[in-house]
């Protein structure tokens, strides 16, 4: 009926887990699609698609094996999944995959419907306790049919193809938020309210620093969260007096990714897997997702 955004640890990561649950015993659904970077060393996640796969569903799944320490585990999880019988893809050439996606088909009465879920962690119950982390879950088909999409082109490890609602790294990512911080700028030229929100883990690709530094000093108002790794230098007269930058250290670790933009008074606001860095924009498969509800965005942006 409408999207949902869960903020973990704050909202339970269980919905997810009762999510895939449902999808297994449902007679309509056909098929389950998911990333998985790093799970639980016990994953209800995992027993979940074992699940689906007992009761005749169709199960993708990509494994990032070269996941920092879970090298080990994420093989053996692997392994577990393939004998039961899902369809396992381990890895793609000099590209991990990070992105967090699920994509569930339901097909009834000859018409497939799609549900979506988005996030910018791991789909691990144990990190989902410690992390924060957002997951959008969605069936508006224009995202879902790009989720599909993402699916698609990691099968077959060939295709491009183009986006218009998803951010999507390696191929068109870093040139979309270019363009976005480069709108700002225009706004600000012609007098318009401009602003770039942020909240990352790290910021270290150059393109994305100068192109914040330039909209900082164009009178872009620039404010961000950034955890880690910060290869901006915020407050520097004659450079970056209009940006500011935040680091959290706090009971929980800082990990989700929002990336808000003005718009003229429009904002366009998104959650993503991916940080501002090199590797996320060259040697990643990332997905950022646009959150179109209302009260979803207000949400974001209290």
């Amino acid at each position: 009926d409408q999207d949902i955004l869960l903020h973990y640890p704050y909202q339970s990561f269980q919905y997810t887990v009762d999510l895939l649950r449902e999808a297994a015993v449902d007679e309509h659904v056909t098929s389950i699609k998911m990333t998985l970077y790093r799970v639980a060393d016990e994953s209800e996640i995992v027993n979940a698609l074992t699940g689906a796969i007992r009761n005749g569903k169709k199960v993708t799944v990509f494994v990032e094996i070269r996941a920092s320490f879970d090298e080990a585990a994420n093989i053996n999880w692997m392994d577990k999944l393939a004998g039961e019988g899902a369809k396992v893809i381990r890895d793609l050439p000099e590209l991990k995959v990070h992105s967090k996606l699920i994509l569930i088909t339901r097909k009834k009465q000859g018409k497939s419907e799609r549900y979506a879920c988005i996030g910018s962690g791991n789909f691990s119950e144990s990190i989902a306790r410690i992390y924060t982390d957002h997951a959008l879950f969605t069936s508006d088909p224009a995202i879902t049919g790009e989720v599909r999409r993402v699916f698609k082109s990691l099968e077959d490890g060939k295709k491009k193809p183009k986006y218009k609602h998803l951010l999507v790294a390696p191929h068109e990512m870093e040139k979309k938020l270019l363009e976005l911080i480069d709108n700002e700028i225009a706004n600000a030229g012609d007098g318009r309210n401009a602003y770039i929100y942020a909240k990352l883990n790290g910021l270290s690709c150059q393109r994305v620093v100068d192109s914040l530094y330039e909209a900082g000093q164009a009178g872009v108002k620039v404010k961000m969260v950034i955890r880690g790794v910060c290869c901006l230098l915020p407050g520097v007269e004659g450079l970056s007096e209009n940006i500011e930058v935040l680091s959290i250290v706090d009971k929980y670790l800082e990990h989700s990714r929002i990336y808000i933009f003005c718009n003229d008074d429009a904002p366009l606001i998104y959650i993503s897997s991916a940080d501002w860095m090199h590797r996320n924009m060259e040697k990643r498969i990332e997905v950022g997702a646009p959150v179109y509800d209302d009260a979803l965005k207000r949400e974001l942006l209290d």
